[in-house]
């Protein structure tokens, strides 16, 4: 496959975009840094010898005669002021669930005597592990990370928490399983060898819906990656060979601290602005993300 490659310079930025003969962008090229980000994985050979070629040999590549066809060639939308309302930085852990409130005292009683526990048990175990996935992400802030809790989005969810940073930005997903054991394979997750559940899949649509509204707003690629975290389990076993979601326990998180690479300090910040602005995740729809 021959690849077209052409020039790009906007909102700060100096690339060399590797295009297909019909102008679709397939990968990219920092000429400051000599970085080179692959769009398409098939095309992840040609995309590398190509722009390698020609940031050796072409330190000035001359000036496309059209732009690359992706979404950058456009400027992206302006949000409005951000206000203490629509500040979404604000947010605690378990935010969300803090509005619901969970089940009142009459009904908790209520559910107690029939034996019947199950609502307030999920609304209380569900607030603590987000509460302790947030203490424990709150410790990456010290090396260059952003985070924020509860993003509500359409259909009344929520993301439970976004990390962003060096090594990208983390959609993450908390599951609280109090003293149970958890086998996670490629698609799906078994508690206590219990029916499948789809948390994988669930994160792996979240993920790419958080992707596309940062995007849409910072007019540059935003890798974001599903993460799944699993809170006060006795065992842990991920048994999946071709899993795209990383999988921790609580204490875990704090191996993402080192990533880096990814995004740059100007650009964490840009990242971080859109995402803590409530108005940009309006009628962002998960649907099927849970």
């Amino acid at each position: 496959m021959e690849l077209k490659v052409t020039r790009w310079k906007r909102y700060g930025h100096d690339r060399l975009y590797a295009n297909l003969p019909d102008g679709t962008a397939v990968g990219w090229a920092d000429v400051r840094t000599g970085d080179i980000t692959v769009l398409v994985a098939e095309y992840r050979d040609d995309v590398i010898a190509v722009l390698t070629d020609h940031l050796q040999n072409n330190p000035e590549p001359v000036r496309p005669q059209q732009p690359p066809r992706t979404p950058e060639a456009e400027a992206p939308p302006v949000l409005p002021p951000l206000t203490a309302v629509d500040d979404l930085s604000a947010n605690r852990p378990g935010e969300s669930l803090l509005d619901k409130s969970g089940p009142g005292l009459i009904k908790r009683v209520v559910l107690q005597l029939l034996r019947c526990p199950a609502e307030w048990d999920s609304w209380r175990k569900g607030l603590a592990g987000e509460r302790r996935v947030g203490a424990e992400l709150k410790r990456l802030e010290r090396h260059g990370w952003r985070v924020l809790h509860s993003i509500l989005l359409a259909d009344k969810v929520d993301v439970d928490h976004l990390l962003i940073g060096p090594g990208g930005v983390f959609s993450i997903n908390t599951k609280h399983h109090h003293k149970r054991s958890v086998w996670v394979g490629d698609d799906s997750v078994k508690v206590d060898h219990g029916k499948p559940a789809p948390y994988a899949r669930k994160s792996r649509a979240e993920a790419k819906r958080v992707a596309r509204v940062l995007e849409r707003y910072c007019g540059f690629p935003v890798p974001v990656e599903p993460v799944l975290v699993f809170v006060g389990v006795t065992d842990l076993k991920v048994v999946a060979t071709q899993l795209s979601v990383r999988v921790y326990r609580e204490r875990e998180v704090a191996a993402l601290a080192p990533l880096s690479g990814v995004l740059t300090a100007e650009q964490i910040e840009q990242v971080y602005d859109v995402a803590r602005h409530r108005q940009a995740w309006i009628g962002a729809s998960v649907s099927s993300s849970r």
